[in-house]
């Protein structure tokens, strides 16, 4: 859980950046824009961590043992974050660019919504690169520690 909610303060230094480099100052606009952000940097944690776990089990299953060496650890960590990259990447996308009409708006009303989009576009960035490179890393160590510690590895049942 902690792995997931360290993803919020690496989004929150995205957003604050953006701040200070458009000029904004903190408001009821640019607070619903971190709720935004946050909501989306910890789904997008849960998600990878989701498929960190389903391709451990995988490894598991397939050595039919949870002793794991920490070469398969390792490799069951790379292929859980390698299926996570695309769609990753087209959500971020898919929300950068549905925003930027907002971002680059000059007309009425835009002093209204562009606190919302700026941190939440630039919050996303950082937060993408923390889920996409970072946690996966904090995942694997975390199983190497538990696979030293216990001499097996555990994983979540996730039942439909």
């Amino acid at each position: 859980m902690l792995i997931v909610l360290s993803s919020i303060p690496i989004a929150l230094i995205g957003g604050v950046y953006s701040m200070y480099f458009f000029e904004v100052n903190f408001s009821v606009a640019v607070a619903v824009g971190f709720i935004a952000l946050f909501g989306i940097a910890v789904e997008t944690g849960v998600l990878m961590l989701v498929y960190l776990n389903e391709a451990i089990r995988d490894k598991v299953e397939e050595k039919k043992s949870a002793a794991l060496s920490m070469d398969d650890v390792k490799a069951a960590v790379f292929s859980g974050a390698v299926m996570r990259v695309r769609p990753k990447l087209m959500t971020v996308m898919a929300d950068m660019l549905g925003l930027m009409p907002i971002l680059l708006a000059t007309g009425v009303g835009s002093d209204v919504m562009k606190p919302i989009t700026i941190p939440f576009v630039f919050g996303l960035i950082t937060s993408t690169l923390f889920v996409l490179i970072v946690l996966p890393v904090v995942y694997q160590l975390v199983k190497e520690y538990e696979l030293r510690k216990k001499g097996k590895v555990e994983y979540l049942e996730i039942k439909d």
